[in-house]
């Protein structure tokens, strides 16, 4: 199989800023962004979120939710020029990746949106790449739509990394282990105290 030769830069920041023109100036697009960013008594991600400095749902949620659309918009950018999702799994940014998942989460809002536009959003878990680098491809193409990638929501991996170590140490402390997927807390035990 041939490997996919990706578009130039300013060919999918081209698309990209089409395609998040065409999304915020749809009559659902209000409804659409409330309704992501109410969902925020759900993001209890230990490892998404955490990972950006003095991390605030309130004071971080709007501008995040930019930068998910962004990141949405590039990827299926790409998918309009190559017609390769795996192609348009471009490397995002952990914190920037887990707000799209709850972009995502608005289901029928965002395919309503999208198919009045002709716009397909990419996104599967297993073929997503979060292994986004400032010297990247993704970030070329950012820079070619709309400037410099705000570096609190655009962090490196090898940062991601390192964060993301930092925390598990932290979380391990008060006995929730691999980063918040186990706990030997027996709520049991406390509701008989």
């Amino acid at each position: 199989m041939p490997v996919q030769t990706m578009p130039r830069p300013a060919h999918v920041a081209e698309g990209a800023i089409q395609i998040h023109s065409l999304i915020t100036g749809d009559p659902e697009f209000d409804a659409f962004r409330a309704a992501s960013l109410e969902y925020s008594d759900d993001w209890q991600c230990f490892t998404g979120f955490p990972v950006v400095s003095n991390w605030s749902l309130e004071d971080d949620a709007a501008p995040l939710f930019e930068e998910g659309l962004r990141a949405l918009s590039l990827k299926a950018a790409v998918y309009a020029l190559t017609s390769d999702d795996q192609a348009a799994e471009i490397s995002i940014a952990v914190p920037v990746d887990e707000m799209t998942h709850a972009m995502l989460a608005q289901a029928q809002l965002l395919h309503r949106i999208a198919e009045r536009h002709g716009v397909t959003i990419i996104h599967q878990t297993d073929q997503e790449h979060t292994d986004y680098m400032s010297t990247g491809y993704t970030a070329d193409c950012y820079r070619a739509a709309w400037g410099q990638p705000p570096a609190r929501y655009w962090l490196d991996a090898t940062e991601v990394a390192q964060r993301r170590q930092h925390l598990a140490g932290l979380y391990a402390s008060i006995g929730m282990g691999r980063s918040g997927r186990e706990h030997s807390i027996k709520f049991e035990e406390l509701a008989a105290a």
